[in-house]
């Protein structure tokens, strides 16, 4: 599992969420970081080996 590429994934949503957020646009910033975390969720998934 690469973690970096999810530590990056989150801090890039966090930035742009505090972007959002000094912009007067909190609805936006949440949407920013439940995608994020979505996304997230789904790459650790999909890189995870499977129970058998």
């Amino acid at each position: 599992m690469n973690y970096q590429k999810l530590y990056n994934l989150m801090i890039d949503a966090v930035e742009k969420a505090i972007e959002a957020i000094d912009g007067g646009d909190p609805l936006n910033a949440k949407n920013i970081l439940i995608n994020a975390e979505q996304q997230a969720e789904d790459l650790y998934i999909e890189a995870s080996p499977t129970e058998e």
